[in-house]
């Protein structure tokens, strides 16, 4: 079985630091798929590309371009997520709020999700527990409990491989074992599993607007 790991990485530059560790992760993330006896699809978001629909998207009450719609949908589908962002002002990047703040709250709802973030200096490192952590709580995602930070000396260094290696190790078995609805040794509930929406389709059981308002007076 293939399942779909989705890499969301908000580096401005070409090349960029954010990138290239995106780039290992997942390569990382798809190695410790594949030793497991499945296979990963793995895609990009790069968030850069879309960076002037994301603002379109935030100043026109959150009406989202076809592209946008495309990625949300891209986001909700996904066995598991990674998520790479540079560090500005202590915290992630605006561009990376903005296209967490775009996705619909239930798209990642029970998602395995690793987080990482770059930045110039090692100083930062809190990021990932003070802002990364908290944003995907909030999404109610399932956030592996390794993190990964690079600050620019570190690439090369056999200490970031591996925490890369152990970071991605818990995403497969997270993603494999159908997130952390899963208890060791007991196969998962799939019937458990929580609903998950991009928020680009009207539901099917949408009550008419005319039932809504039959038998009201017209008194508030």
């Amino acid at each position: 079985m293939t399942r779909r790991i989705v890499v969301v990485t908000a580096g401005l530059t070409v090349p960029s630091s954010t990138r290239l560790l995106a780039d290992q992760i997942a390569e990382a993330t798809t190695a410790q798929v594949t030793a497991r006896g499945e296979s990963a699809d793995v895609e990009f978001i790069e968030l850069r590309e879309v960076a002037g629909e994301l603002a379109t998207f935030m100043v026109t009450g959150g009406i989202p371009t076809p592209r946008l719609t495309e990625l949300r949908e891209q986001v909700a589908s996904a066995d598991g997520l990674i998520a790479v962002t540079p560090v500005f002002n202590a915290s992630f990047s605006g561009l990376f709020k903005m296209f967490f703040d775009a996705v619909d709250p239930d798209s990642l709802t029970g998602t395995p999700v690793l987080i990482a973030a770059t930045a110039g200096t090692s100083r930062h490192q809190l990021v990932l527990d003070h802002a990364l952590r908290p944003l995907f709580a909030y999404l109610r995602a399932v956030v592996v409990p390794t993190g990964v930070f690079a600050a620019t000396e570190d690439f090369g260094d056999h200490g970031l491989a591996d925490r890369i290696t152990r970071a991605a190790a818990e995403l497969a078995a997270a993603v494999l074992s159908q997130g952390a609805y899963a208890v060791g040794g007991f196969a998962p509930d799939l019937a458990a599993r929580p609903r998950r929406t991009s928020g680009t389709r009207v539901e099917a059981d949408v009550t008419p607007f005319g039932d809504l308002l039959r038998g009201h007076s017209g008194s508030d």
